[in-house]
């Protein structure tokens, strides 16, 4: 089985995110990026399956800046296969549908993929339309937010369990697929030494414009049917106010604070 797991690189949950100057993206000096946490469910699903099904191979792919390249060599130093990195000037950001096209595209390059892997949203911009997007691209059957994944014994044919409201829902599958990775679904491994030293050596390929059946106008912003007016910093908090005295006037205080000043009372 063909597998390609998705991989996104986004500001750690911990950095503190500032619009830059122009107030159309993120001020990303002194920001540390990491894996999207979802697609580690992703990485850790395809291991699995390869695992469990012989001849099978994973390559991992990330569509972004010079920096998805880290990401890449962790997915490498968990076992991943092989690793791509799709990058070019003309990209220009875009949005879900836009980037899903040029994945689709990419997998295509790639010869396709019986199943393709990525988590249920980044967690920069929570949309959680990517991997729908490359679904329909590819033409492919597709299941969402999955917590429980299982194959029949031909390979052809899968069962995904999806959380909805108020349930589950069983989705049953034909390959190729698409499906993004909830957490619960796994426990992402850690890599490990040996894992990290061979992932240094790996060869990244690199996919550009040049290389997919695309023009400037399909991909980017040029594509995007959504953009981004502005970037704004969270309002600033109000300062903490403190009640002093014994309990009961304390008591008394808070009280008086959340019906006159908080309104919640």
């Amino acid at each position: 089985m063909k597998i390609v797991a998705l991989v996104k690189n986004v500001p750690d949950t911990e950095s503190k995110i500032v619009p830059d100057a122009g107030g159309l993206d993120i001020d990303t000096r002194g920001v540390k990026f990491v894996m999207n946490p979802y697609d580690e469910y992703a990485v850790e699903e395809a291991l699995k399956i390869r695992e469990a099904q012989s001849g099978s191979s994973v390559t991992v792919i990330s569509l972004g800046p010079e920096r998805c390249v880290e990401v890449l060599r962790t997915a490498l130093a968990m076992g991943a296969d092989d690793a791509v990195h799709v990058f070019d000037e003309a990209f220009d950001g875009g949005n879900a549908q836009a980037n899903g096209r040029v994945l689709a595209e990419t997998i295509n390059l790639l010869g396709g993929a019986d199943l393709v892997l990525g988590g249920k949203q980044g967690i920069d911009f929570d949309a959680a339309q990517t991997c729908a997007a490359i679904a329909e691209y590819l033409g492919a059957s597709q299941a969402l937010i999955v917590t429980k994944l299982t194959f029949a014994d031909d390979g052809a044919t899968a069962q995904a369990t999806r959380n909805i409201e108020g349930g589950v829902e069983i989705v049953n599958l034909t390959l190729p697929a698409v499906v993004s990775c909830e957490k619960g679904l796994n426990e992402p491994r850690y890599a490990s030494l040996p894992g990290i030293m061979k992932a240094k050596k790996k060869e990244i390929r690199k996919v550009t414009l040049a290389d997919l059946p695309l023009e400037a106008s399909d991909v980017g912003s040029a594509a995007a049917t959504s953009r981004v007016v502005r970037y704004r910093p969270l309002p600033e908090r109000p300062p903490v106010k403190m009640v002093v005295g014994d309990a009961a006037a304390q008591a008394k205080e808070l009280v008086r604070l959340l019906h006159e000043e908080a309104r919640v009372v």
